[in-house]
C-alpha cells in the first residue's frame, strides 16, 4: 500500500466535510449547502460508499477528500496530502530535499511576518512615520484598512529592521537570503527598505513571501519589491488574492487591478474580489492560480496595459481558462481607484460593460486605422488575423473571422486563404498549448487499470500531445493518475513530467511507465478506443450519483445523449471490424 492509499483508508470524507458544512441524511447519503457558493437549497452530496463529493449547484463539479480540501483551502496535491496524512496520523517520507527546502521556505515566511509587524508597528506609532501616516490618510485608508492589509513603513535608518530581527534571535543569512537585507560589495549588510510605505505581500494561505513599498516623495522608482527568494517570485505572486480568494469564488469572478492602492481602494468599498498583478503584465502562472477560484477573469487596467494584454497573451490565456476575458474600458485619464472613489455604482456598470478582451483588441486596432483605405484594410487583417488564428475554439474563432470580414468589407473566404498562408508560429509570444480546466467527476479508491493504460501511452508515445483535447481531466477519477495527466499535459517536454511532480507522486509515476503494453501496431486506434472508454465510464458514474441524489434537471438528458453518442459510437466500430 503506497502512502496516498494509507492516507485514503484512514481518512473519512464524511467527517473531513463535516467540519465545513453542516451535513444531513439523504437516503444512504448526506448533503448540505454548498461550501464553495451561497445558497439556499442543499445541492452539495456527499456518497460515503464512495468517499466523493459532488455540488449539483452553482460549482455543478465534484471529486474526492483531496479535491475537496485542495478547492477549499487553496492547496496543491502535495499540500492537501500533507494536511490529510497529519490529520490521520499518517508519517510521509522524507523525501529528498524536500524537508530542507520546506524548513527553509517557513523560516523565510517567519522572518517575513515579523517584519510586517515591525513596519506595521512603526506606522501606527514612530514619530519617524508621520509623512507616511499622512499619505495613507491623504488616499482615504481606514484604520480597519490599515490593518486588514497590515500596512507599514520602513524607517530611513540602515540597520534598525537588521537590530531588531536579530534580537527575534534571526540570523543575518536568513535575513539576506529573505530579501531583508542588502550585501554589499565589502559583505556588509543593511536594510533593503528604507524610508517607505510598505505592503506586505502574501499567498492563498496568508503567509509573507515578501514586500512591496512605495517611495513617499518625487525619487524614482516609485515602487520597489522583495528580490527573487524561494517564497518571492513576482511572475506567480497574486497581490490580495490572501483576501480575495473566498470572494472570487463566491462571486465566481476575479479582477485583476494595477497595483497595491487599487485593490487595497476596491476592498475597502467593497469590491472583495479585487486582486493585483505585481505590475501590469499578467503572467501565465497567474491565471493558472486564480483559474482554480474562477474562469471569469476581468482586467481592470490602464489603456495602455490593458493593451499590451490584449495583443499579446489575452488569447492564450483564454484558451488555457476555456473561458472569455474581459477588459473594463476605464475613463480617459482615471484608473480604478479615482473611479471606485467617486461612485462606487459607476464602477459596478463598467466591470458589467466590460468587452471580451478580443473586441477590445479589435478596438483598440481599428481606432488607429482609416478603413476606408486599402493600406489601413491591410494593416488591420495584418495585425488582427494573427490574434483570431490562436482561438482554439471553432465558434468564436469563426465569429471574429466573420466580424473581420465585415469591418475590411471583404468575403470570409479571402481571409481563410490568408489565414492558411499564416506561418506556424506566430509572431507575438505564444504561450505553451495547455488543455483548458474541466469539471472533475467521481473519485474511487479503487485503482483503475483503463486510467493507467491512457496514461501509459500519452507517456509513452509523445505524438499523443497532438491529439490532447479530446482528453479531459475529468475522466481520470482517480486523484494520482488526474495529477500525472495535469503534469503531462502542461508538460513542453514530457520527459520532465515527473520533475515537475510531487515527490509523494513519484512512486505512482513509476508504476505507470514500467506497466508493459501489448504490442500495438495501431497506436491511433489504441488512444481512441480509450478516450471512448473513459468517457464512457465517467459519464456512466456522473449518471450514477445523479440518481442517487435525487436531483432531477436537464443536464440529465444531456448525460444521457452523451452515453447514447458513445454507445452509437462503439456499435459503429463493431459493425465495421466485422466488415
Amino acid at each position: 500500500m503506497s502512502v496516498i492509499d494509507e492516507v485514503k483508508q484512514k481518512t473519512d470524507i464524511v467527517e473531513v466535510v463535516g467540519q465545513y458544512a453542516t451535513l444531513k441524511k439523504a437516503g444512504k447519503n448526506l448533503m448540505a449547502l454548498c461550501p464553495f457558493h451561497s445558497e439556499n437549497h442543499p445541492s452539495f452530496f456527499i456518497y460515503p460508499e464512495q468517499q466523493s463529493w459532488h455540488c449539483f449547484g452553482a460549482c455543478n463539479t465534484g471529486g474526492d477528500v483531496f479535491s475537496f480540501i485542495m478547492r477549499k483551502e487553496s492547496l496543491d496535491f502535495g499540500e492537501a496530502l500533507r494536511l490529510l496524512a497529519d490529520r490521520a496520523g499518517v508519517i510521509l517520507p522524507a523525501y529528498s530535499g524536500r524537508s530542507e527546502e520546506k524548513e527553509e521556505k517557513e523560516e523565510f515566511y517567519k522572518v517575513n511576518e515579523a517584519a510586517a509587524l515591525y513596519y506595521n508597528n512603526l506606522l501606527l506609532k514612530s514619530p519617524g512615520a508621520e509623512k507616511a501616516r499622512h499619505y495613507v490618510k491623504k488616499r482615504g485608508f481606514t484604520d480597519q484598512t490599515v490593518s486588514d492589509f497590515q500596512l507599514g513603513f520602513s524607517l530611513d535608518s540602515w540597520e534598525e529592521l537588521k537590530n531588531y530581527l536579530a534580537g527575534k534571535g534571526y540570523s543575518e543569512e536568513v535575513m539576506l537570503n529573505a530579501g531583508l537585507l542588502v550585501q554589499t560589495d565589502d559583505g556588509k549588510t543593511h536594510d533593503r527598505f528604507r524610508g517607505k510605505l510598505m505592503f506586505p505581500i502574501r499567498d492563498s494561505r496568508g503567509r509573507t513571501l515578501g514586500f512591496g513599498a512605495r517611495v513617499l516623495d518625487d525619487s524614482l522608482p516609485k515602487y520597489v519589491n522583495s528580490p527573487q527568494t524561494p517564497t518571492f517570485d513576482k511572475s506567480s505572486i497574486i497581490y490580495g488574492i490572501d483576501r480575495a480568494a473566498s470572494a472570487i469564488r463566491k462571486q465566481d469572478m476575479a479582477i485583476i487591478m494595477e497595483g497595491y492602492m487599487d485593490v487595497i481602494t476596491a476592498h475597502q468599498n467593497g469590491i472583495t474580489n479585487a486582486v493585483a498583478s505585481m505590475g501590469t503584465a499578467v503572467t501565465e502562472s497567474q491565471v493558472n492560480a486564480l483559474k482554480r477560484r474562477s474562469k471569469n477573469l476581468v482586467l481592470a487596467l490602464d489603456a495602455d496595459a490593458a493593451g499590451e494584454e490584449a495583443m499579446l497573451r489575452g488569447v492564450d490565456y483564454e484558451n488555457i481558462l476555456n473561458a472569455e476575458i474581459r477588459v473594463v474600458v476605464m475613463p480617459e485619464g482615471k484608473d480604478p481607484d479615482d473611479v471606485i472613489k467617486e461612485d462606487v455604482k459607476s464602477w459596478e456598470e463598467l466591470v458589467n460593460r466590460a468587452v471580451p478582451i478580443v473586441d477590445y483588441t479589435f478596438d483598440m486596432v481599428i481606432s488607429r486605422l482609416d478603413l476606408t483605405t486599402a493600406r489601413d484594410k491591410s494593416l488591420a487583417v495584418d495585425r488582427l488575423l494573427p490574434v483570431v488564428a490562436e482561438i482554439k475554439d471553432p465558434i468564436r474563432k469563426a465569429h471574429y473571422m466573420q466580424k473581420l470580414a465585415g469591418l475590411v468589407k471583404v468575403g470570409v473566404n479571402t481571409l481563410e486563404a490568408a489565414l492558411n498562408r499564416l506561418k506556424p508560429a506566430p509572431v507575438r509570444r505564444k504561450a505553451p498549448e495547455r488543455k483548458p480546466a474541466t469539471t472533475p467527476g467521481v473519485r474511487s479508491y479503487l485503482s483503475s487499470p483503463l486510467e493507467e493504460y491512457a496514461l501509459k501511452l500519452l507517456l509513452q508515445y509523445p505524438e499523443m500531445k497532438d491529439r490532447q483535447e479530446e482528453l479531459s481531466k475529468e475522466y481520470f477519477e482517480i486523484s494520482e493518475n488526474r495529477e500525472i495527466f495535469l503534469a503531462w499535459q502542461n508538460a513542453d517536454d514530457i520527459s520532465n513530467v515527473k520533475e515537475t511532480l510531487d515527490p509523494a507522486l513519484h512512486e505512482h509515476y513509476d508504476k505507470i511507465i514500467n506497466r508493459r503494453l501489448p504490442t500495438v501496431n495501431n497506436i491511433d486506434q489504441r488512444f481512441t478506443d480509450s478516450v471512448m472508454e473513459l468517457r464512457k465510464k465517467y459519464l456512466k458514474n456522473l449518471a450514477a450519483r445523479k440518481a442517487e441524489s435525487g436531483e432531477p434537471g436537464e443536464e440529465d438528458i444531456e448525460i444521457s445523449a452523451q452515453l447514447r453518442e458513445v454507445y452509437s459510437q462503439k456499435n459503429l466500430k463493431r459493425r465495421e471490424a466485422r466488415r
